[in-house]
């Protein structure tokens, strides 16, 4: 019988609790503010923030589920939020409160039958990497290769279930006003519980090891078939540092420019060539080194859609809906199906026109900056009420959302990058 706090009622509880919380810490700081000085109230704002971004974090990691995968979502939103805010949120992604290493071992032994020691020749009980589904160790097999094990937090589903009990129930008025669609949110829970099986994760590490090989620059780890299960999966070991670490070095610009370039590529490819995307871009997933190689781990958020991505990123480029009303059209008819009128669609076009001009200019520099806030400002913008119109299909959604996380990790490196020159190349037309 799973535990109050794992419970949805127990989940809703301490989320209810954080939230009457917040409210009264707000009451307080605002009652300050009367009897405050101008320099006194931002100085009250910036510890407010602190305090209760601090305060979120903390709950998120001990909730852990689909809320704390929220709060990594939110970490990378870096044009939307204030700093002291990022901040904490960024210490969801790879720093959360790992399980006892007493209960890790349990949580072994319950997958495979024996306890971890018994199988590799060394394993390190302490994680290097806790995250919302699951921990990593590292640990060397007995043929002496480094790996990677990652191990489940246990009864994990059952909170994903609880939790999205919670959200339907918050999201009704949303949904009714067609503003937050059932199909989304039952498409993110189906995500989510994907994510739980490891040897679905597996399955998706070989598929793009083996469709990615042509990209000398990319690593990504073989599984070890032998010492995985459902809620365990081991992996050979990737180098590299993610991108808060590997910035930390000072690379230049010539560096970031070309992993900026890597990733924009990468992610293109996918789009358009295999109709698959490795679709959680948050920093820890990314791993990189000083010589432009990257490591790309963690395949449990993985798309696979029908949309024809290659011909709207065409589309993008050539601003094929300027042509005429038919090939407006066929833009729209590839996102939304066949049914769709283009009377009924081109408030649609309007957000992909902005998006097109800020990632594919026609004239001058055709290298796009990442690092400008106000170009991620424009692109989350457009992107977000693209989402919500009443018209997007659940697919559209979800991969809108990754490509997000693209622009948000392009942005933390700063990098420039010529992207109508990468689709091009990348979609060999």
């Amino acid at each position: 019988m799973p535990k109050f706090k794992d419970s949805a009622l127990g989940r809703g509880f301490k989320l209810g609790k954080l939230g009457l919380s917040l409210t009264g810490s707000y009451l307080g700081y605002q009652l300050q503010n009367l009897l405050s000085s101008p320099k006194a109230r931002d100085e009250g704002r910036r510890r407010f923030r602190q305090r209760s971004s601090r305060q979120v974090r903390l709950e998120l990691e001990s909730l852990k589920g689909p809320v704390m995968k929220l709060g990594q979502i939110l970490s990378l939103q870096s044009h939307l939020l204030p700093p002291e805010i990022i901040a904490e949120l960024a210490r969801l992604q790879m720093r959360a409160p790992g399980m006892h290493p007493t209960l890790a071992r349990a949580q072994f032994k319950s997958s495979l039958g024996s306890y971890p020691e018994e199988l590799f020749g060394e394993f390190d009980p302490e994680p290097f990497a806790a995250a919302s589904l699951g921990q990593v160790h590292r640990a060397i097999a007995k043929d002496g290769q480094r790996v990677a094990v990652k191990i489940q937090y246990p009864a994990i589903r059952a909170a994903i279930e609880n939790d999205f009990k919670l959200l339907r129930s918050a999201t009704l008025p949303g949904r009714l006003t067609g503003h937050a669609p059932l199909a989304l949110l039952e498409e993110v829970r189906r995500g989510f519980l994907e994510e739980t099986d490891y040897m679905q994760e597996g399955r998706n590490a070989d598929f793009f090891r083996h469709q990615l090989r042509r990209f000398s620059y990319l690593s990504i780890p073989q599984i070890r078939w032998d010492l995985t299960t459902e809620r365990v999966l081991t992996m050979a070991f990737v180098e590299g540092t993610p991108a808060s670490e590997f910035l930390e070095t000072r690379p230049s610009q010539g560096t970031r420019d070309i992993l900026g370039a890597r990733l924009f590529e990468l992610y293109h490819y996918q789009v358009q060539r295999l109709q698959a995307l490795h679709a959680d871009h948050h920093p820890g997933n990314y791993l990189f080194l000083d010589d432009g190689r990257i490591g790309l781990v963690d395949f449990g958020c993985v798309k696979r859609f029908t949309m024809n991505l290659a011909d709207v990123s065409r589309a993008c480029v050539e601003r094929s809906w300027l042509q005429n009303d038919k090939k407006a059209k066929e833009v729209l008819q590839i996102v939304f199906g066949p049914s769709i009128t283009l009377a009924r669609g081109r408030g649609m076009l309007i957000h992909f026109e902005t998006l097109a001009d800020i990632l594919f200019p026609l004239a001058g520099d055709r290298r796009v900056d990442f690092g400008k806030p106000s170009l991620l400002n424009g692109l989350s913008t457009a992107l977000g009420k693209a989402v919500r119109h009443k018209l997007a299909n659940p697919e559209f959604a979800f991969i809108s959302r990754a490509e997000l996380g693209l622009y948000s990790l392009l942005h933390q490196l700063g990098a420039r990058v010529n992207a109508t020159e990468i689709c091009r190349r990348t979609g060999e037309w």
